[in-house]
């Protein structure tokens, strides 16, 4: 359940998907990249990170990882989940999204960033300065990875700047080639098992 001021009890949310695997979005944008260097491995950016599924994926398959996220609880999940030899891989920070539109905290480069199920969490107002810098921050051929809420998504009403008509959604990907865009619309259980209506897209994209 989403609240009224677009918000979840995340410690809640934290224990019903800890045990859960890498997005597939994720796993698509690390197989399209392909293998990697190990003496100059890639660097990825985990945006709003949670307990980590996706960075520990990422960490797993040799990347050097920058993740953030607002949830100290989050972090500390993270941190006490990884392997010890991939530590030194890995740089978290705390901070919102809104924090993260312009923190010097963050690198100039990356290579993949990652946003799974976390852009609607941004606030509305601070939405395009984050897109803005995720996009900016990516290197020519590196890959987006994430979900973005569509129009018809039963949360809509709540936040309706955070949900995206299909037009719209593509026209945030300018410049990018799409290499996955699946649009899903179906009535079922959300991440804690409530039932809902989602309108959502999968979606991969490499920065042209």
């Amino acid at each position: 359940m989403i609240g009224a001021d677009y918000q979840r009890n995340w410690t809640q949310y934290f224990d019903f998907v800890g045990d859960s695997g890498a997005r597939e979005t994720l796993l698509c944008a690390l197989d399209s990249h392909g293998p990697i260097d190990s003496a100059r491995p890639p660097l990825a950016l985990d945006v709003a990170c949670g307990e980590g599924r996706d960075t520990r994926e990422l960490l797993r398959r040799g990347w050097r990882v920058v993740a953030f996220d607002a949830s100290e609880d989050g972090l500390t999940r993270l941190r006490a989940s990884i392997d010890s030899a991939w530590a030194e891989r890995l740089t978290l920070h705390r901070l919102s999204m809104e924090e993260a539109a312009t923190s010097r905290l963050l690198p100039a480069r990356v290579d993949v960033v990652n946003a799974s199920f976390a852009l609607p969490f941004c606030s509305p107002e601070s939405f395009p300065a984050l897109w803005s810098r995720l996009c900016g921050m990516l290197s020519p051929g590196g890959r987006f990875a994430g979900q973005i809420f569509g129009d018809r998504d039963e949360w809509a009403p709540v936040r309706p700047a955070s949900h995206y008509t299909r037009e719209a959604m593509l026209g945030l990907f300018e410049g990018f080639v799409m290499e996955r865009c699946d649009e899903v619309e179906k009535d079922g259980s959300d991440a804690m098992g409530a039932v809902k209506h989602h309108h959502l897209f999968h979606v991969v994209a490499r920065k042209g």
